[in-house]
């Protein structure tokens, strides 16, 4: 039986508030609520299984700030949503935190790809099921540092290559050129990592519409992640559940 699709809408965390960016770009910044716990009640109400929760500014720092806050999220959604924190994830203590604040899945990103030995220790001591890597994508090239354009990049195919070596069987893809853009997703880059047959992928960037999710749904992701869409109000959460759950 093949695993469910999972939707995964965001609430990315800056200074407090749930707030989207465009292209990764800190200085294009909307914010959407001064009350991230608010929002996430509002998406189990409409059925979320899962919250992609991300530290932006524990992604820019390099350590979390918002550990609070994921556990407020945590305690306010109950056991029937999990929720995934990324965002400032760099050592195994940080990453141990966001466990204790109740985080189902912790998201690693610069760390992991740097060094590919931490995040094989870390799904040596959490489990497989419980670690993703995001493999944030500008030109090819995978991107860390809260995707910063000065920072060191690596081939995006290879990083994966790499990370599933190490043990890594969940990857969240996103192509930053769309991110929040609306525009759609990067059919091409999702079609080369799942192509790689390395791990389950998870698109994010550009999803903007149910035809989007079928989109990505037919070329064999496992899941998606939306932001933009569901605070705009062009495309409804419970309409995004069913057509993640449609034959």
């Amino acid at each position: 039986m093949a695993s469910p699709f999972e939707l995964l809408p965001a609430i990315d965390l800056r200074d407090g508030r749930v707030v989207r960016l465009r292209q990764g770009d800190f200085q294009r910044e909307t914010s959407y609520s001064d009350d991230p716990v608010a929002v996430a009640v509002e998406f189990a109400a409409n059925g979320a299984a899962w919250l992609h929760v991300v530290d932006l500014d524990g992604a820019r720092s390099g350590e979390p700030r918002h550990a609070a806050t994921v556990a407020a999220i945590v305690a306010a959604v109950g056991r029937e949503v999990r929720v995934e924190a990324a965002g400032g994830l760099r050592t195994r203590e940080t990453v141990q935190v966001a466990f204790v604040t109740g985080a189902s899945r912790v998201v690693l990103g610069t760390a992991a790809l740097r060094d590919p030995a931490f995040a094989a220790a870390v799904v040596e001591e959490h489990g497989f099921e419980r670690v993703a890597v995001a493999i944030d994508v500008r030109d090819g090239r995978a991107s860390g540092n809260g995707w910063d354009a000065n920072a060191p990049t690596t081939d995006a195919l290879d990083a994966m290559r790499r990370l599933a070596d190490a043990g890594v069987s969940t990857f969240e893809v996103t192509a930053i050129d769309r991110d929040g853009l609306l525009e759609g997703p990067d059919l091409e880059l999702l079609g080369r990592a799942v192509g790689l047959d390395r791990g389950k992928i998870v698109a994010s960037a550009g999803i903007a519409s149910v035809e989007d999710i079928a989109a990505v749904r037919a070329i064999g992701c496992a899941g998606a992640i939306i932001g933009r869409a569901l605070y705009e109000g062009q495309l409804s959460l419970r309409d995004a559940l069913s057509a993640a759950e449609s034959d």
